[in-house]
């Protein structure tokens, strides 16, 4: 059973589509006002004991991450999802692709929870199964398909995933772009990139040395993507008309102002944000890059992070000794990731003592089984 992100945008609505799908969301939220809430939470834990496992991404809240078994990005969780096979309760404190990968890689036996089922991922719906095989079908009918092979960020849904097991292609994540990119043009002329273009323009261009002009956007609300023939036959990466929400509101302009408000700042950045964000950076890395560096630089260094605010904040308090900003002047968390809060976590765990597994996220044996194809060919690599 595959939940779609899309009818899932709010939580009322997510609860009466779950009821329908046959997913358990009964019971109530306690507030977060309860002043027993870390209490209840202590307890829970302690009582599902080794048959729980709680994964937490880094753009969590701190009230949840202090919860966390294992803390990391969104392949690591699902990696040591798979790797935890005693767990047979597997809290995934993240959004809901991540869920869904982790329910791939398990075996039947584990059952994946996400506390708050509208907790999605804006870049994730940006690309829908019906307008990808659309895609494919018009790049078959031009002879390129043939010439071509997806590749699909980790930030997508199972039925992405799917498509891209189905048609020969492989998973990657911010750390390993290059390296499966490198496997893609080894086999073919082309790579169609879903659904994230700037990791994916970036990347090409900054790690493969191809040229912008190498690189075409396909806009899946237009005809054929919005090219021509000649643009899609004559490119070698088309990228899909997808981004992230918070890492692409970081500009230029973010680093001018940054530079000249604090004297001898780094800036360093994620790749999914934009072309010449990421160009104007001093450091371009993923969430475990981007965490390691800054760990490892010297005492009294100072630094702009282009990144989730949740993950900057966490990087300020764990490095006392150096100084750690937002790179906005505004404020942004990731809306969704926010979404699970302590009294989800509590109530997903006092549900499943209490014999209820709610929210639990299963994936469609067929979408599942191509979608392992897929993640397994970027383990090989």
């Amino acid at each position: 059973m595959s939940i779609s992100l899309g009818e899932l945008l709010v939580l009322g609505q997510g609860k009466d589509l779950a009821s329908e799908r046959g997913v358990s969301c009964a019971g109530e939220l306690p507030p977060a006002s309860d002043p027993q809430l870390v209490e209840r939470a202590i307890a829970a834990r302690a009582a599902l004991g080794k048959r729980a496992l709680i994964l937490g991404h880094h753009y969590q809240r701190d009230e949840v991450i202090r919860f966390a078994d294992i803390t990391g990005d969104s392949f690591k969780l699902a990696q040591s999802a798979a790797e935890q096979s005693s767990a047979e309760f597997i809290f995934f404190c993240g959004v809901h692709f991540m869920a869904e990968s982790a329910d791939i890689l398990t075996s039947a036996k584990q059952r994946v929870i996400l506390p708050d089922l509208a907790a999605g991922c804006s870049m994730a719906d940006m690309a829908t199964a019906n307008q990808v095989n659309e895609c494919w079908s018009q790049l078959e009918r031009i002879g390129v398909a043939s010439q071509t092979t997806p590749v699909t960020y980790m930030n997508s849904s199972a039925a992405i995933k799917s498509f891209t097991g189905e048609h020969g292609g492989t998973i990657c994540t911010s750390s390993n772009a290059q390296k499966t990119l490198e496997w893609a043009f080894a086999k073919s002329e082309k790579v169609l990139f879903l659904p994230d273009q700037h990791l994916g323009r970036n990347t090409a261009v900054l790690s493969l040395g191809l040229t912008l002009d190498d690189c075409v956007l396909w806009n899946p609300w237009k005809p054929m993507g919005g090219l021509t023939e000649a643009e899609i036959k004559k490119a070698k990466m088309i990228l899909w008309r997808g981004h992230c929400s918070v890492h692409g509101r970081f500009t230029c302009e973010s680093i001018d102002d940054v530079r000249k408000r604090i004297a001898g700042v780094q800036i360093i950045v994620h790749p999914e944000c934009q072309h010449e964000v990421v160009t104007a950076a001093d450091v371009v890395g993923s969430t475990e890059k981007i965490i390691q560096t800054i760990q490892a630089s010297a005492p009294g260094s100072k630094w702009a992070v282009g990144t989730e605010l949740n993950l900057v904040s966490r990087l300020a308090t764990n490095n006392p000794d150096k100084e750690i900003v937002f790179l906005d002047k505004a404020v942004c968390y990731c809306s969704t990731m926010n979404r699970i809060d302590l009294p989800h976590l509590v109530w997903a765990m006092e549900s499943v003592l209490a014999g209820h597994v709610v929210n639990e996220i299963k994936v469609e044996p067929t979408v599942a089984r191509y979608s392992k194809i897929a993640l397994d060919q970027m383990l090989a690599l």
